[in-house]
């Protein structure tokens, strides 16, 4: 094999890799989805909610189903890379509504707890009276990651199949041809 100074087939590799570009696809899809549910909701425009964590539904775990989906349907079901990508995905998925939930809502309990020496005559944690809250929207609850979950191989696969590649679907759409 011969090196590629301009490192062009690295850059194409990665534009062919299907399973990466899904899987981002069902993160960015979920991600997305948290701006309309904010519309429809509580009718209100908060682009913030596209960059933040936490909400419904979980882009972490469709991000990690979607790309653990996908690569079981290249690669096999039964391959040992499909089961490290499982395991993988099993963690964050309990991370998200285990240990991050319960670090927002220790956050939140600290909040109030500031707040309450803050209106009583209790000296200020923060002599210069600038206390920042803690963030406490950090995890999901179960809810919020299954329908993440569920969103995954449901934006991955048939984007997988259907279009392939955004390599693939940019040659079928006449956009760049193959070279060499």
């Amino acid at each position: 094999m011969t090196a590629d100074p301009s490192g062009q087939a690295a850059l194409l590799g990665i534009f062919d890799n299907g399973v990466l570009w899904w899987g981002l696809a069902a993160c960015g899809i979920a991600q997305l989805s948290k701006l309309v549910i904010e519309l429809v909701v509580h009718r209100r425009w908060n682009p913030k909610v596209l960059v933040e964590t936490g909400g419904m539904p979980s882009s972490h775990s469709a991000l990690l189903t979607g790309t653990t989906a996908a690569l079981g349907w290249v690669q096999g079901f039964d391959g040992p890379l499909f089961g490290l990508a499982a395991v993988l995905c099993f963690v964050v998925l309990y991370d998200a509504s285990g240990v991050r939930r319960a670090a927002g809502l220790t956050a939140a309990r600290v909040n109030q707890m500031a707040a309450g020496a803050m209106a009583s005559d209790a000296p200020a944690l923060d002599p210069a009276g600038a206390l920042k809250p803690l963030k406490e929207n950090l995890g999901h609850t179960r809810l919020e990651v299954l329908i993440g979950a569920l969103m995954g191989p449901l934006v991955a696969l048939p984007g997988l199949v259907l279009a392939g590649s955004p390599l693939h679907l940019a040659q079928s759409l006449g956009w760049f041809t193959a070279v060499g």
